[in-house]
């Protein structure tokens, strides 16, 4: 009758099991998490690297007279220039999934963060912003990155 279901032949790749649909093979628990610690390790990489850039240059986007932990406004440009550079490198490095490359992000977002905290006085509100986006970041590698997600993406 046209009201039967039509079967077909099974095929490696279907699951029989369900509704005999094409089986998707589903992703490791928290790849989508960690895809996203991964793209705002870029992303708080490469606004280090600008807001670094503007500091050594002297740009009028910071706080006037404000007094820093140690040194001045260029010496800390050349710092948060270093987190950024270190910050693209582990975002590229946590795609291999190894044990190192999730510690080494770890360090580098603990490194971020704490540099963030100390150049708070010239930029105030971005500075809080991307501490906040490094503990997320911080979050996400010691959640779900590792051996366990060796090719998340």
């Amino acid at each position: 009758m046209a009201t039967d279901p039509v079967h077909k032949e099974v095929l490696p790749h279907e699951d029989t099991t369900s509704s005999g649909l094409y089986f998707e093979p589903k992703e490791p628990a928290g790849s989508g998490m960690l895809m996203f610690a991964v793209v705002m390790m870029t992303i708080a990489g490469v606004w280090a690297i600008i807001e670094g850039i503007a500091a050594i240059a002297q740009s009028k986007v910071f706080v006037a007279n404000s007094t820093f932990v140690f040194s001045d406004l260029r010496t800390w440009g050349w710092i948060v220039t270093g987190l950024g550079v270190l910050l693209l490198f582990s975002a590229f490095a946590v795609f291999s999934g190894s044990q190192f490359a999730r510690w080494f992000g770890i360090t580098a977002a603990g490194l971020n963060a704490i540099g963030q905290l100390l150049f708070i006085q010239a930029y105030p509100l971005w500075s809080m912003a991307m501490f906040a986006a490094d503990i997320v970041i911080i979050y996400a590698l010691v959640t779900y990155a590792g051996p366990k997600l060796k090719r998340p993406f």
